[in-house]
C-alpha cells in the first residue's frame, strides 16, 4: 500500500513532457485543477479525461504506475462517494428505512470520483516528471512576484520541494521497518481496521526519530555547504524558455477555451 505513493516521485525518461520547463508544468497542473470545477458536466469530464491521458502518452510513464497511486487514496474516495450518495437531498429513487439514495446523490458523488481521481492523477504526473530540483527553481520563478511585497519566495519552493522529496524516502523508511517489525512478530495483515490501525503506532516512534534524524542530516549538510537562502545565489542551470515551453502554452491556453466555451454552451 505504502508504494503505491506516487505523488512526490520522479520516474526518469526522455519524453517532450519531462523536457519542458517546470514553470509550464506548475502552471499547467493550476490550470488543469481549475478547469475541472468549472462545471460538472459529462462533456467537461470528457475533454479533461482526453487531455489527461493525452499528456500521460506523451510523457511515457506507464499509466498503470499512476493508476497504483489511486490505491492510497481509495479510502478517502470511497467515503467521499458514500456520504454523497446518502447524505444528498433529492429525487429518491431507492429508500430503506431512514437510508435513502437520490439521483441527485448518485450524481454529485460520481462528479466528486471523477474530480479526484483526476486531480490526483494531474498532480502525480507533474512530479512524476518534474525532478526535485527543477521543481524548486520552477516554483520560486513563478512565484518571483511576491518578492517586493518581501515574502520568502526561494525559502518556501525550498520547503516544498523537500517536502515532496521526503515522501518517497519516508515510504521507504516506513516499508523498511514494517518488514522489520513483521520479522520479529508484528501483524500488520489481519483484523479489522481498528486492529490494524493499533498496530500501525509502534511504527510512528522510530519513523519520527528517522525523520528527525533526516532533517538534522539535511540541515547540517547545508550548513556544511555555506547555503545562506536564495539572495544572491546564481544557478547552475538557468530556467529558459523554449519554442516547445511556448507551444505547451498555446495547448494550455487552447485548452482552458475549450473548456470555458464548454460550461458558456451547456452548464
Amino acid at each position: 500500500m505504502l508504494r503505491d505513493i506516487t505523488i512526490g516521485q520522479y520516474y526518469p525518461s526522455n519524453s517532450a513532457i519531462h523536457k519542458l520547463d517546470p514553470r509550464v508544468k506548475l502552471f499547467w497542473t493550476l490550470i488543469y485543477i481549475i478547469s475541472l470545477f468549472l462545471g460538472q458536466h459529462i462533456l467537461i469530464y470528457a475533454i479533461a479525461g482526453l487531455f489527461l491521458f493525452a499528456c500521460i502518452r506523451m510523457s511515457k510513464v506507464p499509466v498503470k504506475f499512476i493508476l497504483r497511486g489511486l490505491k492510497a487514496v481509495f479510502m478517502l474516495l470511497l467515503f467521499s462517494v458514500i456520504f454523497n450518495i446518502f447524505l444528498t437531498d433529492g429525487e429518491v429513487i431507492f429508500q430503506v428505512w431512514k437510508i435513502k439514495i437520490t439521483k441527485e446523490g448518485i450524481y454529485i458523488a460520481t462528479a466528486m470520483a471523477v474530480r479526484l481521481v483526476f486531480l490526483i492523477m494531474g498532480s502525480s504526473l507533474m512530479t512524476l516528471t518534474t525532478t526535485p530540483n527543477d521543481l524548486t527553481d520552477g516554483l520560486e520563478k513563478s512565484l518571483g512576484f511576491l518578492k517586493v511585497i518581501r515574502i520568502p519566495v526561494h525559502e518556501i519552493s525550498m520547503m516544498m520541494s523537500i517536502a515532496l522529496r521526503f515522501i518517497p524516502i519516508l515510504i521507504d523508511e516506513t516499508d523498511k521497518i514494517m518488514k522489520a517489525q513483521q520479522a520479529r512478530g508484528a501483524d500488520f495483515e489481519t483484523g479489522g481496521i481498528v486492529k490494524k490501525a493499533k498496530a500501525m503506532v509502534p511504527l510512528l516512534v522510530p519513523l519520527f526519530i528517522s525523520a528527525i534524524r533526516r532533517a538534522y542530516d539535511l540541515a547540517t549538510a547545508m550548513e556544511a555547504k555555506c547555503y545562506r537562502g536564495g539572495e544572491g545565489r546564481t544557478k547552475m542551470k538557468p530556467l529558459k524558455y523554449r519554442k516547445a515551453d511556448a507551444v505547451a502554452y498555446a495547448v494550455i491556453f487552447a485548452y482552458l477555451g475549450v473548456m470555458i466555451a464548454v460550461k458558456i454552451c451547456f452548464v
